[in-house]
């Protein structure tokens, strides 16, 4: 059987108190912990109850508003990183866009993949070469 080491009481019941959702915590304070009486020993002094509130703020920053949407770094490599639909084969005008005729090829600037709905199933108003990303236009 192991023996579980107890470690000095620390930020630690606090911090995961944010982490699952606490909105207030009570924290005993006091100017000097050399104070006469049990309290001081226990509290945090200013410097202390400032890096609690800091380690805070960055548990609620990582934890993040739970709504996800791309970082800026992501944004700008958004064009190259994500796909288009585009023709899988040398398509004909006037031919009825199924989807074993595309495929989705890189950069992301034509239309999305997950609008495949709104493209299978019109006519090509034009020929389209091999691996070409599609528009909109395209379609009647």
């Amino acid at each position: 059987m192991s023996t579980i080491r107890r470690l000095a009481p620390g930020d630690e019941a606090a911090l995961a108190a944010v982490a699952l959702g606490a909105a207030v915590l009570e924290k005993h304070f006091t100017l000097n912990r050399a104070l006469p009486g049990p309290d001081h020993r226990a509290s945090l002094e200013p410097g202390a109850l400032a890096a609690l509130v800091q380690r805070i703020r960055a548990v609620e920053a990582a934890l993040g508003d739970g709504v996800k949407r791309a970082t800026a770094s992501e944004q700008a490599n958004a064009e190259l990183v994500r796909r288009s639909l585009a023709a899988g084969d040398d398509l004909a005008a006037g031919s009825i866009v199924t989807e074993a005729m595309l495929t989705s090829l890189r950069p992301g600037t034509g239309i999305p993949p997950a609008r495949l709905n709104e493209v299978v199933g019109r006519r090509l108003r034009r020929d389209v070469a091999r691996h070409e990303l599609l528009e909109l236009s395209d379609l009647e």
